[in-house]
């Protein structure tokens, strides 16, 4: 008796997502070759999209309603989420000011390809204490391999300029490196260039296209090679910027030696928490799975904690798990990999198993490489702990 409002009671207590609130949809100003998101317009043909101002409302009070936590975060995605324009952000926060609770404090996320920033852009987003991360692929050569303009211009040098300026303003922005076939060679290169412009958090974010006929497209990375690519930055991280340099995969990694549970969703046992609230409202179970048959709703209709508690998102969470294969289960690095990201899921294990993830070779590579380092970690916290008064 009373199990379900029991279980209702914790989801509410406990309730932990991150929404990647698309202001202006899939429009973006730049046309990056392998941007998995420009191809969303074919959802919206029809549909200019911007987010109106009551959509924007409904949506930030209904944000705050689902967060448990003390700090409501804000996480504002494209596309290119710049070009909902200054004004909406402005207008964002003060409906975010103007709804927040008492005792709570809201903070907000931007990611951008910093190719729009300004001088007024900067102020705003340093004022506002707003965390930007940019994309950057590594040195010029490297970068615009891939991220173009649409008439196929380079982009590097505005990219470094936007760089240069949310740095002048007193922001330290997070780099977000997708790895590629063509930067996957360079290593270091890469990493030294990041440590050169003097970024403080780096995420590496390994390019996978499947390709019914070649498996994955040429400017994929390959599983082997980005497992070579996160050892060596590793090895050198290790060496010279551990404490200094928050590189993502590697602060994920190292949570296994203290015993904690992984922050990021690609590598948690379930997913499910980091779904897609799109310009018009329309809710998405993910923002790799932006489909017709993954959207679940929208948040005119629906709230967004109906939303996030419904049995189809969790349906949608626990589907990793449960098709992880047996493979996985047993592999020696399972806890620090958890089967990686289910849209990587397209290959078959040497038993014959479907939904292998892709990068297995190359995580199970850089996993087993950084073990003898968590363990050691783990063995001194433990008996500091043991030895602490």
């Amino acid at each position: 008796m009373g199990a379900p409002n029991d279980i209702a009671g914790k989801i509410r207590a406990f309730r932990e997502f991150q929404v990647f609130a698309k202001p202006a949809g899939p429009l973006c100003n730049l046309a990056c070759s392998y941007c998995y998101y420009l191809e969303k317009k074919q959802l919206y043909r029809n549909d200019i999209a911007r987010m109106p101002e009551d959509i924007l409302e409904t949506y930030i009070r209904q944000h705050i309603e689902a967060t448990t936590d003390p700090v409501i975060t804000f996480s504002w995605h494209g596309g290119e989420p710049l070009i909902a324009g200054l004004d909406f952000y402005r207008k964002a926060v003060a409906i975010q000011k103007k709804l927040c609770p008492s005792g709570k404090i809201i903070g907000n996320g931007i990611q951008t390809n910093a190719v729009l920033l300004d001088n007024a852009w900067c102020q705003f987003l340093a004022e506002e204490e707003f965390m930007v991360g940019i994309s950057l692929d590594g040195p010029e050569g490297l970068h615009n391999c891939y991220r173009k303009t649409k008439d196929g211009q380079d982009t590097f040098k505005k990219v470094l300029q936007g760089y240069d300026t949310l740095v002048m303003h007193g922001i330290d922005p997070e780099i977000l490196c997708v790895v590629n076939a063509a930067n996957v060679r360079y290593p270091l290169e890469v990493y030294r260039f990041f440590r050169h412009l003097g970024a403080l958090c780096i995420t590496f974010i390994p390019l996978v296209e499947p390709d019914p006929e070649k498996v994955v497209s040429e400017r994929s990375v390959r599983a082997e090679a980005f497992g070579t690519f996160l050892c060596t930055v590793f090895d050198e991280w290790i060496d010279r910027d551990i404490g200094k340099v928050k590189v993502q995969i590697f602060e994920e990694t190292l949570r296994t030696a203290f015993g904690q549970e992984h922050t990021l969703c690609i590598f948690k046992p379930e997913c499910g928490g980091v779904p897609v609230v799109e310009h018009n409202g329309d809710f998405y179970s993910c923002d790799h799975f932006v489909q017709p048959e993954y959207k679940l709703g929208n948040i005119q209709d629906i709230t967004l904690t109906e939303l996030l508690d419904s049995e189809s998102q969790r349906a949608f969470g626990q589907a990793k798990f449960n098709t992880l294969p047996q493979y996985c289960r047993e592999c020696e690095v399972r806890d620090m990999c958890n089967g990686e990201c289910p849209k990587n899921r397209f290959i078959s294990t040497p038993g014959g198993e479907p939904r292998l993830n892709y990068l297995c070779a190359g995580y199970k590579l850089f996993f087993n490489h950084c073990r003898p380092f968590a363990k050691s970690v783990s063995w001194a916290w433990q008996n500091t702990d043991q030895k602490a008064p």
